[in-house]
């Protein structure tokens, strides 16, 4: 489920309040134990521990921080020749959808561009889809992005991104990939 709007196109994440810009890394998150920090009770929509072993979970982190900004869940689907992404949302201090408020801007256009990535590195050409939340946010991804529907019947707002959006979110968006894994 993907639960955000693209609100900022910028490499790197921009405080809303300065302007200051911050460098991003991206970190494996493995242990259970530190996952189940993040649940829906402290604003994370869904108890990330409770994926399974092929599903992946990445953090998106301010450089040489643990600092999370957003998390996003993938699973290869070799049938379909793309990333899935299962669940993507940003940290409850950058949800202004949710909580009203927002540290940082450009968390969203990062997960996507991290998805987008890791299907490049599948060899699926950056192919990528998910579910939105809601029709909003499906009508937004099309619009915006020139997603393309998906069967109903997967779900009622599922959605592809094609080659040629992801590879615009993989050029402008910058991070690092740390070893590191949590």
């Amino acid at each position: 489920m993907i639960v955000f709007m693209i609100d900022e196109i910028t490499p790197c994440l921009k405080d809303t309040e300065t302007g200051e810009i911050f460098e991003t890394e991206v970190i494996q998150l493995k242990r259970k134990s530190f996952l189940s920090k993040f649940n829906r009770r402290n604003g994370w929509y869904i108890n990330w521990s409770r994926f399974t072993d092929d599903v992946s979970v990445y953090a998106l982190v301010l450089k040489g921080t643990v600092d999370i900004q957003g998390l996003i869940a993938t699973a290869t689907d070799e049938e379909a020749k793309a990333v899935h992404i299962c669940w993507a949302c940003t940290a409850p201090h950058n949800n202004k959808l949710v909580y009203g408020r927002q540290k940082y801007s450009g968390v969203g256009g990062h997960l996507l561009a991290i998805a987008s990535e890791l299907s490049v590195k599948q060899g699926f050409e950056g192919f990528i889809y998910g579910e939105a939340m809601d029709q909003e946010l499906f009508d937004y991804y099309q619009k915006e992005f020139g997603a393309l529907p998906l069967p109903r019947q997967i779900h009622p707002f599922a959605f592809m991104l094609t080659d040629k959006a992801t590879k615009y979110l993989r050029e402008v968006y910058d991070y690092v990939w740390t070893d590191e894994v949590l």
